[in-house]
């Protein structure tokens, strides 16, 4: 399932907007915004990075799109927060006098996690092209396309799982090259590109 949030390798987006000496906040509400996001995940039962990252996913993928990024982290807090049964959305939107945007609920995808670590560096792998539909660390771009494995790294949670649950998965992690041609036809010939994937991502090639 292609997400408004995997936008690696596409094309028609336009230039992006460079902002020279960026600040961290453009505006106090941005600052409370991350503070919001701290708050709301402490009331969450599945409190990680990984549950976080998936409540930005589920935005409208026009919201997503349209809005900034500690807008981003705003929704995510609020649409946590609902979920957790912390506020109501109707707290929400009479806070707010009006609509208050949330996320899309949460579907608990149905995860081949190996819990493996089954390559070795040298190795030819494939990317597994099938997608679960739910949060993934994996990129679009390179799914169904082959690499070579160039770095074994420790084993860690697989974020798929993570997301979702309570439940727990860790499995190996691996540095894989591509060849740029591989991903896109008109790419450098002599171009990589280096991505860190999951062992749940790979099969032998």
């Amino acid at each position: 399932m292609e997400l408004a949030h995997d936008l690696g390798g596409r094309d028609g987006l336009g230039a992006p907007e460079v902002e020279t000496d960026e600040p961290i906040f453009h505006e106090p509400w941005e600052r409370t915004a991350r503070a919001l996001v701290y708050a709301a995940m402490a009331s969450h039962p599945n409190p990680t990075t990984s549950a976080f990252r998936h409540a930005i996913e589920r935005m409208d993928p026009e919201h997503y799109l349209a809005s900034s990024y500690y807008e981003h982290w705003l929704t995510a807090a609020a649409t946590v927060a609902v979920e957790s049964g912390v506020v109501e959305r109707s707290e929400l939107e009479a806070a707010a006098g009006g609509t208050f945007p949330l996320s899309r609920p949460s579907v608990d995808p149905h995860v081949e996690a190996s819990g493996a670590q089954r390559f070795a560096v040298g190795d030819r792998v494939r990317v597994v092209a099938a997608d679960h539909g739910g949060h993934s660390r994996c990129p679009g771009y390179v799914r169904g396309r082959a690499g070579t494995v160039v770095r074994v790294d420790g084993r860690f949670s697989l974020p798929d799982v993570e997301a979702h649950s309570t439940r727990r998965v860790v499995e190996g992690t691996y540095g894989v090259r591509f060849a740029a041609r591989d991903l896109w036809d008109d790419a450098d010939e002599l171009a990589v590109v280096h991505v860190d994937l999951w062992d749940s991502y790979l099969e032998p090639a």
